[in-house]
């Protein structure tokens, strides 16, 4: 059920009721309201909930905007954009309640406004930074991203980015526009791929093709994430082919390929690659571009280098391309196995990883035999034991390892005398037992183990 919403008037209203007609002071009047309809399931957001007399500080902020917009004075504008951005931003506590407070108050509006009054060539590169940063700290719902696309932002947004495609620092704070505007609404995302985001994204890798710009993979992600729950079906993976058919997939790879990336850069571009790589075609593409090259390369380098974070998102990467028949092949073929088990031993003290491992070693063995044979030759069958012993409470990795044990040993009876022999069934029926989770996963083991009583 939704929740009940307040006008800010009838807020106020209550507030001084508490004081003039049951005397009480302004603290226990303000606290008093915000208990009362706290507890009848009143939405507060928005709602500015200070003491009668205070001021707040975003009104204090936005009345300084609505004077500035009859006497535009780009340092001072900058000055109460940056303002503004830090009050509705992380690190600040109430950031939350700021943008909310904000975006009620038609801040969106304002911003866009000011904005569109920027001349796109020969504006003040401050002011315009300070606006982008300003506008990305206050898209934080459908309410301010709906503000957003009414005020045309998304046409003003490319249109900045468009003209400023040589300078980091201004495509930086516009794709994180980008990015919060395009989160959990995919109204604002149909609009900017109608203005062709994604060959703008193309243009810009390909200008800047030795630096990373952490926002750009930033919003990609967030158009092609399905995120929006008042539709039924999304458009982002027909988003996704589009962004794969121009070259976009072929430009991170090209980026993964040449190396020499810090681990916050590859981390973003093993996950913007994840989420264009949606079907068999373009994971067969990755891979036809040395993507599989590059990351085995990656895996091993986070093994050596003892980076977990890479280490885990490479393998999710991994287990997408692996989806594709033909690429699972190329990936054993390639040694992938042996490196997944190296990996393993690696980070054996780390069950986030160990997971992660597994579900990729899972998905090359579904439906090839010879793919079981090789992983449990390399020491899947051991990496399952060892871990389901080592990390009992581990339920996630507890139920990738069922479902890993399940693709070694269906096709492959020779697999589950193996794993037999080496005490697995004791730790299944364990993870059967403890995790809710893994009581389907693990049941599907025990048969397929060959077990009469898996049932149990």
């Amino acid at each position: 059920m939704a929740a009940r919403a307040i006008s800010q008037e009838a807020f106020e209203e209550m507030v001084k009721e508490n004081i003039d007609d049951l005397g009480m002071d302004p603290t226990e009047a303000l606290q008093d309201a915000i208990q009362t309809l706290t507890l009848q399931g009143v939405d507060l957001s928005g709602i500015v909930t200070c003491v009668p007399g205070q001021t707040n500080p975003v009104i204090d902020c936005l009345d300084r905007f609505k004077l500035l917009q009859s006497q535009p004075d780009d340092n001072q504008l900058a000055t109460a954009f940056n303002a503004l951005h830090e009050l509705c931003s992380n690190p600040n506590p109430n950031a939350n309640s700021n943008a909310a407070i904000a975006t009620r108050n038609g801040a969106v509006e304002l911003a866009c406004s000011l904005c569109s009054k920027i001349p796109r060539a020969t504006g003040s590169r401050v002011l315009l930074l300070s606006a982008l940063n300003a506008l990305s700290s206050l898209l934080h719902d459908v309410q301010s991203t709906g503000a957003f696309q009414r005020c045309d932002g998304p046409v003003i947004v490319i249109g900045f980015l468009a003209d400023n495609k040589r300078d980091v620092e201004v495509l930086s704070s516009g794709f994180r526009v980008v990015a919060s505007a395009v989160t959990g609404d995919e109204i604002v995302k149909e609009s900017f791929m109608e203005l062709k985001v994604d060959e703008l994204v193309l243009e810009i890798l390909s200008l800047h093709k030795n630096k990373v710009i952490q926002s750009l993979y930033d919003a990609v992600r967030a158009l092609l994430t399905p995120d929006d729950n008042r539709v039924v079906a999304s458009q982002v993976y027909g988003y996704a082919r589009k962004f794969a058919k121009i070259g976009i997939a072929e430009a991170l790879v090209d980026s993964l390929s040449a190396g020499g990336l810090c681990s916050s850069d590859l981390v973003s571009a093993c996950t913007t690659l994840k989420v264009i790589a949606v079907n068999d075609e373009i994971c067969k593409s990755i891979a036809e571009k040395g993507g599989i090259d590059a990351v085995l390369r990656s895996i091993d380098d986070s093994g050596e280098q003892g980076n977990k974070a890479v280490a885990k998102v490479c393998c999710s990467l991994l287990s997408k391309l692996a989806g594709s028949d033909m690429n699972k092949s190329e990936i054993v073929g390639k040694g992938g196995m042996d490196k997944l088990i190296t990996l393993s031993a690696r980070f054996n003290d780390d069950p986030s990883v160990l997971l992660e491992i597994m579900s990729v070693i899972s998905v090359l063995c579904l439906r090839l035999p010879e793919n079981a044979t090789r992983a449990v030759e390399a020491g899947a069958g051991e990496l399952a034991v060892q871990a389901m012993q080592k990390f009992p409470a581990a339920h996630q990795m507890q139920r990738n390892s069922c479902l890993m044990i399940r693709n070694l040993v269906v096709r492959n009876p020779e697999n589950r005398t193996i794993l037999l022999n080496n005490g697995i069934e004791k730790y299944i029926r364990k993870a059967k037992q403890t995790h809710s989770n893994c009581k389907d996963a693990a049941t599907d083991a025990l048969r397929d183990l060959g077990l009469d009583n898996y049932n149990l």
